[in-house]
């Protein structure tokens, strides 16, 4: 399941601090799978099952940069949107993400530098009420002026 709010473009012109976009989706066996294979990360912690039963994670659990994956859907899709280009991004990994699990990622504007066209997100994923990851993006956000 995706729940999404509506794709496009912001502007940097349009764009304001404190602005919020999230997405939702429950990663699903399917996800962690092909994760595995577009990005050739084979860790049995992420596919086996018994494998997995005796790490400290006690199962299996989704590749934290899969989680990560959502913010960036978030600002590519949504906040700035299509034409953003991604300078950086930090990331801190506070808890497994599991099959099954419905995560919620969101990305709100903190700070920006309209003559760069630089715009710094406070982005993290939860699950309900429990962050699983946060961190800080910059990115170079659209305009509607010609370079």
């Amino acid at each position: 399941m995706l729940d999404n709010m509506p794709r496009g473009t912001i502007c940097i012109e349009d764009i304001e601090i404190g602005m919020s976009r999230s997405l939702r989706k429950v990663i699903t066996d399917r996800d962690i799978e092909l994760f595995a294979e577009v990005s050739t990360d084979h860790n049995p912690v992420h596919l086996d099952d018994a494998y997995a039963q005796d790490t400290i994670f006690e199962g299996r659990i989704a590749h934290g940069m899969l989680t990560a994956g959502l913010i960036s859907a978030v600002i590519g899709e949504q906040l700035p949107g299509h034409g953003t280009v991604y300078l950086g991004q930090t990331l801190k990994f506070l808890a497994p993400v599991r099959p099954g699990d419905m995560v919620e990622a969101v990305v709100t504007v903190t700070d920006m530098d309209i003559a760069k066209r630089r715009v710094t997100m406070d982005t993290h994923c939860a699950i309900g009420d429990r962050k699983v990851l946060k961190g800080e993006a910059v990115v170079l956000a659209p305009s509607r002026k010609f370079d």
